[in-house]
């Protein structure tokens, strides 16, 4: 019976060292989240006011940014309380106007079935950034 046992837990272990190990994807922060984002994009002048109504899609950067997509150009805004943002929470825009603009405040509410006021953000300058124009060569 001894032997029976010792087999067995020879076996486990064998069974263990011989899986394949599984890594935990690390996280990236949020400045390394936007920096994929923005691979292969320059930065324009910054810009007061964006038309939202043309926006395609926004993206929020867990302590970071909002990214809006207007057309092919990203728009990054770094706005007040930004330490609060979590892309895991709506974003609710009161607008006056069909432009989102620099002073703006953005609510942040909590995606589950509460719907419960997360804070907010104060918008400040929208920075485009568009892919660089391919050169002719000659």
């Amino acid at each position: 019976m001894l032997l029976k046992h010792v087999v067995g837990a020879t076996l486990i272990a064998a069974s263990l060292l011989a899986a394949p190990t599984v890594y935990a994807r690390q996280k990236l922060t949020g400045e390394e989240q936007l920096a994929k984002i923005l691979d292969g994009r320059v930065a324009g002048k910054p810009v007061n006011c964006i038309p939202l109504n043309q926006s395609q899609s926004t993206q929020i950067i867990d302590k970071t940014a909002i990214v809006y997509k207007v057309g092919s150009t990203y728009y990054v805004n770094r706005p007040t309380n930004a330490d609060t943002l979590d892309s895991d929470d709506i974003l609710v825009t009161k607008l006056y106007s069909s432009q989102l603009c620099r002073l703006d405040t953005v609510q942040l509410r909590d995606r589950t079935m509460t719907s419960m006021w997360n804070g907010f953000v104060g918008l400040q300058d929208f920075v485009p950034y568009t892919k660089p124009k391919a050169t002719a060569s000659r």
